[in-house]
C-alpha cells in the first residue's frame, strides 16, 4: 500500500520549546487515519506543519512522494483543511463560499459551478445554496466547512476535530460523511477529543505525547499493548473536583481520573487493590455509588500511556 503522507523526523521549535520532537510517520492511501493527542501535545503544529501554515524547523513532509517545501503549489492542490474553528464568511451565501474556497485552488467556469453545487448537495446543504450561513446551526456550519474543502477533490483531507460543540444528529452526518469520503477514494486525518469517534471510524492511530509518536497501529493492536492492565470505574455521589493523590499511591494503581461523577482508574491486573481503593474512597468520606470493572478500549490505552484524558 502506498503512502499518501510521509513525515520524517520532523522538528518544530518556539524559541527553546520543542513543540514536536523528531517525529515520523506515514498515513497509507486509503485510511481515516486517528491523530490523537491530549492538548500541547503537538497535535495541532503538526497538522499547522502539513497544511504549511507553520514552517518546519528541521525534518521533511512529503506529500504523495513530494516534498511539500519544494512543491508547495502540488501540495496545496491536494490537501483540504477542515479547521478546528469554522472558517466561512457569515455575509457570503452557503454557494459563494463553497465557490470562493474552490476557486483558491484553481478551478474556474463551468468545473467550479460543477464542483461547488457538488459538493453542497455532498455535505446536505444544496437547498441552503443561497442561504447565509449567519442563520445556520452549529452542525450545518460544520458542514459548509466540509464541503469547501472538499469541492477541489483533495487526495489528502484534514479533519481537525470536525464535531466540536454540535448535537448528536449533525455528528452522525458528519461521521458518514468522513466514511462516504473515504469510500470515495480519499485519505483522511482525523482528529478528535471523542474517543467513540476514533473507535467508531479509524482504521489507524497514532497517539502524541510531549511532541513524539508514543503508538501507533490498529485498534486491536494498542489494545494488546495493555493486555496487563484492568480499569475501574467508580461513580460517586458528587462531581465537585477530589483530591485523587491518596489514590494514586495505592499499590498497581497507573492513573487516576475524575469525569463528573465517576473516578477512572487504571491498574495493574495481576494486582488485587480494589478493597484499598474503596476503603481509601471511605476514608475520604466520598460516597459510592456503583463499582465496574471495564474492559480495555482506546481511551485506557490513552490514559495508560500519556496519564491523562484525551481532553485534559
Amino acid at each position: 500500500m502506498s503512502h499518501v503522507l510521509e513525515i520524517r523526523q520532523l522538528t518544530k521549535k518556539f524559541g527553546d520549546f520543542v513543540a514536536v520532537d523528531n517525529m515520523s510517520l506515514n498515513v497509507r492511501e486509503g485510511e481515516i487515519f486517528g491523530f490523537l493527542g491530549a492538548n500541547g501535545a503537538g497535535k495541532s503544529t503538526t497538522i499547522n506543519m502539513i497544511a504549511s501554515l507553520l514552517r518546519v524547523t528541521k525534518g521533511e513532509i512529503n506529500l504523495l512522494g513530494k516534498n511539500i517545501e519544494k512543491h508547495s503549489k502540488f501540495a496545496k492542490m491536494n490537501i483540504g483543511i477542515v479547521p478546528q474553528d469554522i472558517a466561512i464568511y457569515e455575509d457570503m451565501t452557503a454557494y459563494e463560499n463553497v465557490r470562493f474556497f474552490a476557486g483558491l485552488y484553481g478551478l474556474r467556469g463551468s468545473l467550479l459551478r460543477e464542483r461547488t453545487e457538488e459538493a453542497l448537495e455532498f455535505v446536505g446543504l444544496g437547498d441552503k445554496s443561497k442561504s447565509y450561513p449567519k442563520n445556520f446551526s452549529g452542525g450545518m456550519k460544520r458542514r459548509l466547512n466540509i464541503a469547501c474543502a472538499i469541492a477541489h477533490r483533495p487526495k489528502l483531507i484534514i479533519m481537525d476535530e470536525p464535531t466540536v460543540g454540535i448535537d448528536p444528529h449533525s455528528r452522525n452526518y458528519i461521521l458518514n460523511s468522513v466514511r462516504k469520503l473515504n469510500d470515495m477514494g480519499c485519505t483522511i486525518i482525523y482528529t478528535s477529543h471523542y474517543m467513540e469517534e476514533v473507535e467508531e471510524i479509524c482504521t489507524r492511530i497514532a497517539i502524541v505525547d510531549h511532541g513524539k509518536v508514543i503508538a501507533e497501529g490498529s485498534k486491536e493492536q494498542l489494545k494488546a499493548i495493555i493486555t496487563d492492565t484492568k480499569e475501574i470505574w467508580i461513580g460517586i455521589r458528587t462531581d465537585e473536583p477530589l483530591n485523587l493523590q491518596a489514590l494514586k499511591a495505592i499499590a498497581g494503581v497507573t492513573a487516576v481520573l475524575q469525569e463528573e461523577n465517576t473516578i477512572k482508574i487504571v491498574s495493574k491486573a495481576e494486582i488485587n487493590n480494589l478493597n484499598r481503593i474503596i476503603q481509601q474512597l471511605i476514608k475520604d468520606q466520598v460516597e459510592i455509588r456503583s463499582v465496574e470493572e471495564q474492559a480495555p478500549n482506546l481511551e485506557t490505552v490513552f490514559l495508560t500511556l500519556t496519564g491523562r484524558n484525551l481532553r485534559d
